[in-house]
């Protein structure tokens, strides 16, 4: 009897502890998975009122810190042109003489001008001029790469806001089938694993949406920066990837026309130019030069001795004053230093500024046949994915659910075709996003904006 009833206590603790364990689990467990799930897409994207590309691009311009620092010394450089075409100053120089102990003394007042000889005047313009170029070069080229940099960040942006979106739809998908599901797990017709498969694959759908809204925002923080917005500051984007494949003009004319304009060839232009000027220059200081120079002299002049005044004959201290205009040329004569060292690191100089240019244009034809083989190699990519994979997966989709729904297919089937759906479409999107890149690098590669997607 003894052993009967601990055999009960036993069940009936074994009782108790199940109906804790499933207390503590309906408290662990997380809340039901099935409600709908709001668009969070639309956080980021406004066909209406969003920036496009090109505005970004003219706030970047406008707010860039460092693109305003080059400006303003390319301000500076115009400054420095004025100040070399002031011709330099005249001296003037006073001094005089007292004799020790005696009347006599002398004053003399003198003043001198440079001449710059050799043409050192117009040799320092050029230099500044040539500086001017250079700084100007840099501002158009820092304009090039940074107006590249945010157009390439807002297609980073545009696409992850295509995969979020393509996710929001898919799990509003998932949801619609976990519902039907349900439904068929109570009535019997489907047995319950159907049921936690279909809850798998959606919370997969939701974790792969945190993971890719958070992508999403940290491209967008990017993009912010790169324009000079502070990170809370409102920003949606306007756009799409769309009519990407349009006619190009042939690779020849866009080389010659990168070669003609990139301000990156340009500035190495305008390097060689500024070091020839200072070769030049280098030149000009080792030659001849001259100061003319004017004054007056007043000296006197005596003997402590009395004279005889002719007419009277009074007494009359014996002096004299005279008064000169003195005048000369003072030259420097270039007889020991003729600047030769400075000469010859300038030529040096002007070598190594034509070496840079020249590898400057190879660079630049090598970038333009890259870019043309990038954008037709995305370009055929992209149709190839729109013509022949996009639909057909979509088709194979539907095809695979109504063969499950009919119970031809196990519902692994269906979820094997779902992932493959979902890569087709984020191959896509990844397809367009290239194309458009490629052509944001031709749009660099041959400084052609017109070749833009607007």
């Amino acid at each position: 009897m003894s052993v009967l009833l601990n055999k009960i206590k036993i069940c009936l603790a074994g009782v108790a502890l199940l109906v804790l364990l499933g207390s503590v689990c309906a408290q662990t467990q997380p809340p039901p998975m099935h409600e709908p799930v709001s668009a969070s897409v639309s956080k980021y994207l406004d066909q209406v009122q969003g920036k496009t590309a090109n505005e970004l691009v003219d706030l970047a311009l406008t707010n860039n810190a460092d693109l305003a620092a080059m400006r303003k010394e390319a301000e500076a450089a115009e400054a420095m042109i004025r100040q070399a075409r002031l011709r330099p100053n005249p001296g003037i120089e006073a001094r005089g003489t007292r004799q020790i102990n005696g009347m006599d003394n002398s004053l003399m007042v003198e003043g001198s001008l440079p001449l710059e000889l050799g043409g050192r005047r117009n040799a320092r313009i050029r230099v500044a001029e040539r500086e001017l170029d250079v700084r100007r070069a840099a501002v158009a080229e820092q304009e090039r790469q940074l107006a590249f940099d945010v157009r390439s960040k807002f297609g980073e942006s545009l696409a992850a806001a295509l995969k979020l979106k393509l996710l929001e739809e898919m799990l509003g998908s998932a949801i619609e089938n976990i519902e039907l599901v349900t439904a068929q797990v109570t009535e019997g017709r489907r047995p319950p694993l159907d049921e936690s498969m279909q809850t798998v694959e959606l919370n997969r759908l939701r974790a792969l949406r945190e993971t890719s809204e958070a992508t999403l925002q940290i491209r967008m923080l990017e993009l912010r920066n790169l324009v000079g917005m502070a990170p809370e500051e409102p920003l949606k984007l306007r756009g799409d990837f769309e009519n990407l494949v349009a006619s190009l003009p042939p690779q020849n004319i866009a080389t010659e026309q990168a070669l003609q304009s990139r301000p990156d060839l340009l500035g190495a232009r305008a390097v060689e130019q500024l070091a020839a000027a200072r070769v030049e220059q280098a030149r000009t200081e080792g030659r001849v030069d001259a100061d003319v120079m004017a004054g007056y002299q007043r000296m006197r002049s005596g003997f402590p001795l009395l004279g005889i005044e002719p007419d009277t004959g009074a007494l009359l201290p014996i002096d004299t004053k005279m008064h000169f205009f003195t005048f000369g040329v003072k030259l420097n004569l270039p007889t020991r230093n003729r600047n030769q060292g400075a000469i010859e690191s300038a030529i040096l100089e002007q070598a190594a500024a034509r070496n840079r240019r020249e590898f400057g244009e190879l660079t630049i034809r090598r970038e333009v046949a890259a870019a043309y083989a990038r954008y037709n190699g995305a370009a055929r990519a992209m149709e190839i994915y729109r013509v022949g994979v996009r639909d057909q997966a979509a088709a194979n989709l539907d095809v695979v659910r109504q063969t499950y729904e009919l119970g031809s297919k196990t519902l692994l089937d269906y979820i094997a075709e779902h992932h493959r759906f979902i890569d087709v479409e984020n191959g896509y999107i990844d397809a367009m996003f290239e194309t458009y890149l490629a052509r944001l690098e031709i749009l660099r590669a041959t400084n052609a904006p017109e070749l833009e997607n607007k």
